[in-house]
């Protein structure tokens, strides 16, 4: 990472930090802007919060930002609407671009894809109304995920253990979705990997190995409690943390993601093998969260993170003009 001066943050401009949002995710968006905020204006950067959920787009044209840090989390934020009106404005942004996004925010997309490219995923059906689920039992067993495939990782998930629990299950993730996402269990490790830049520059920092408590990593061991343990780099032989860091790296560019993102592992207990579960194209920036985690594990300060994060901002879809 190059040296930051202040001259370095004259050059970046007036920078808006966009969080908080409309999602079922707004009050963690809202931890991250505050946190990125923070950081952008210790290093002298000209910083201003922008809450995208009590704010409009012509607001957030008037405002002039010469290049916004996306700091949302879930639907109209990290789904590609919000990517693609800052492309029609104009306006360079952090991570990935308006079809990166999408595909991302979309779990059974995300597999599609990654299934094409050989890449290891649990099984999966996609539930509906008139889904037999009895079938779904039988084809993917028990225990199995069921989640809505649009939200974040630990919102309306249930982890179904027993047939007469299923339907319940998925009604609360249709709640969120209008097509709900089976899983197969993969009993093992939950790892996760950020990933920093993009294309064949794309590097993974230090696994995160996650260990909570009885094995829930839900929303609240997520973001609100200290139970949830957090080992980085994650305690893994050479040969296996190699594969899990080049799958993700692999994974990441799949979905042709870029600036920075976090893609989630489990490592199967009988065998050691990974299997992917999502990319996050603007995760989690709280104290609590795993991006800033794997980059401290190289010595890269939070808010030096948050300034490489920011320089990268850039339109997507402006190469192809003449």
């Amino acid at each position: 990472m190059s040296v930051f001066n202040s001259g370095d943050a004259a050059a970046l401009g007036k920078v808006g930090v966009l969080f908080g949002g409309r999602s079922a995710e707004r009050d963690v968006s809202i931890m991250s802007g505050t946190g990125v905020l923070a950081a952008l204006r210790s290093k002298g950067i000209d910083a201003h919060p922008f809450d995208t959920g009590l704010r409009s787009i012509t607001e957030l044209a008037a405002e002039e930002f010469d290049r916004v840090f996306i700091a949302l989390h879930g639907r109209y934020g990290e789904d590609g609407t919000l990517q693609g009106a800052l492309e029609q404005l104009g306006i360079p942004y952090t991570g990935s671009g308006v079809m990166a996004c999408a595909i991302a925010m979309d779990k059974i997309y995300t597999k599609m894809i990654w299934l094409m490219r050989g890449l290891p995923t649990p099984r999966y059906a996609t539930l509906a109304a008139d889904t037999d689920l009895a079938q779904v039992v039988e084809q993917l067993g028990l225990p199995l995920i069921v989640k809505p495939p649009h939200e974040g990782s630990s919102v309306g998930i249930t982890k179904v253990r027993a047939a007469a629990d299923f339907k319940a299950a998925y009604e609360v993730a249709a709640g969120f979705d209008e097509v709900v996402l089976a899983e197969e269990f993969v009993t093992g490790r939950e790892l996760t990997v950020a990933v920093l830049g993009r294309g064949a520059t794309a590097r993974a920092l230090p696994i995160v190995e996650i260990v909570a408590p009885d094995g829930n990593y839900d929303y609240q061991n997520k973001y609100f409690t200290d139970d949830t343990k957090y080992v980085c780099p994650a305690a893994l032989d050479e040969a296996t943390s190699a594969e899990v860091a080049r799958l993700a790296v692999e994974a990441y560019r799949a979905v042709d993601c870029e600036g920075w993102g976090r893609v989630d592992v489990l490592l199967r207990a009988s065998d050691n093998k990974p299997f992917l579960i999502e990319v996050n194209t603007s995760p989690g920036m709280t104290t609590h969260s795993l991006v800033p985690m794997g980059a401290r594990a190289l010595g890269i300060s939070y808010e030096d993170l948050c300034v490489e994060i920011v320089r990268s901002a850039r339109l997507k879809m402006a190469q192809g003009q003449g």
